[in-house]
């Protein structure tokens, strides 16, 4: 029995060994990427039972993922193969400033051939939290569609959503249906975490405050404004307040810091925190995400998380 849902599209990975222009690199390493698989991983290293719902490729690549998951003790009961169609991967490049380079092949896969009858199958018995993020819907029709079902469901429960846009221009038709389909969505769930850039793509402004308005005229409980070290901007329909960011020594790698904020806010929700301490923990997991190559590496423990929390005074 799982406490939250997760619903994505997991990728193999491999991370150049050295900066270069990918084309010019000749040794990778092998990894696992993707945004919900991150949120997924992140949760669990907390202590939390996770589903995470899924189809991948009958090939080595589905095969790595399936025993990736099962072994960092995520539940993939909802895991389905599809014999058809190859599970995605991406090549990333490694850098010494600025956000790595990252090619996607994750046309036609396994993954996009998910549906609407798919998610009919998930049992919500237990369930506590259902997170989504603007990927699946980007991914094909069907997924989009089953991602519709996914939060009638979770609101039919009434249980607690929240929202990553995650956007991934390249895998939309236009800029035009990714912005409408995307706020669609946003206006269906209980809270939302933009980044400030997406804020800009989706609501024509960069100004915090007025991304938050707009997702609140929306009908949105709260929005949390991802802006980087400076922290998360938070806004309700009864408050308004900034929570700082931690200072890192060196950021190595920005994929997947979102990620680890939304594993913070997420976990320290259902722990009833406060909203404003649950964002504190989504910073703290966000900065150590940011000081490591990979996309889920940093993502601590309990332990480790607490440790670092009160290192850092907070």
């Amino acid at each position: 029995m799982s406490e939250i849902i997760l619903f994505g599209e997991p990728m193999a990975m491999f991370v150049a060994d050295y900066v270069g222009k990918l084309e010019d690199i000749e040794k990778f390493t092998r990894s696992l990427a993707g945004a919900e698989v991150n949120v997924c991983i992140g949760l669990k290293r907390l202590g939390y039972d996770v589903s995470y719902v899924t189809k991948l490729g009958v090939d080595p690549f589905g095969r790595y993922i399936k025993n990736f998951l099962v072994n960092e003790g995520i539940d993939t009961s909802y895991i389905t193969f599809d014999k058809n169609y190859p599970t995605a991967f991406q090549i990333k490049s490694k850098t010494e400033v600025g956000d790595p380079e990252v090619v996607y092949f994750r046309r036609g896969t396994a993954a996009s051939h998910f549906t609407k009858e798919d998610m009919e199958k998930i049992d919500f018995e237990g369930v506590r939290h259902v997170h989504i993020t603007g990927i699946p819907p980007a991914l094909s029709l069907s997924c989009r569609e089953a991602t519709y079902e996914l939060i009638s469901k979770a609101r039919e429960k009434k249980l607690p959503i929240t929202f990553d846009p995650n956007l991934r221009p390249t895998l939309w038709a236009s800029r035009e249906e990714m912005v409408s389909v995307i706020n669609d969505i946003a206006s269906k769930c209980d809270i939302i975490l933009p980044g400030v850039d997406e804020g800009l793509t989706l609501t024509g402004s960069n100004d915090p405050n007025e991304i938050a308005n707009f997702y609140l005229r929306l009908g949105v409980k709260a929005v949390l404004v991802k802006m980087g070290d400076k922290g998360a901007f938070v806004k309700t329909h009864d408050e308004t307040y900034t929570v700082p960011g931690f200072k890192v020594p060196k950021v190595i790698d920005t994929v997947g810091a979102g990620d680890g904020f939304a594993v913070g806010v997420i976990s320290g929700l259902l722990e009833k925190l406060s909203l404003s301490d649950a964002v504190v923990r989504g910073n703290a997991i966000g900065s150590l995400q940011v000081m490591v190559p990979g996309d889920n590496e940093g993502l601590p423990d309990r332990s480790r998380l607490e440790q670092y929390l009160k290192k850092q005074g907070r």
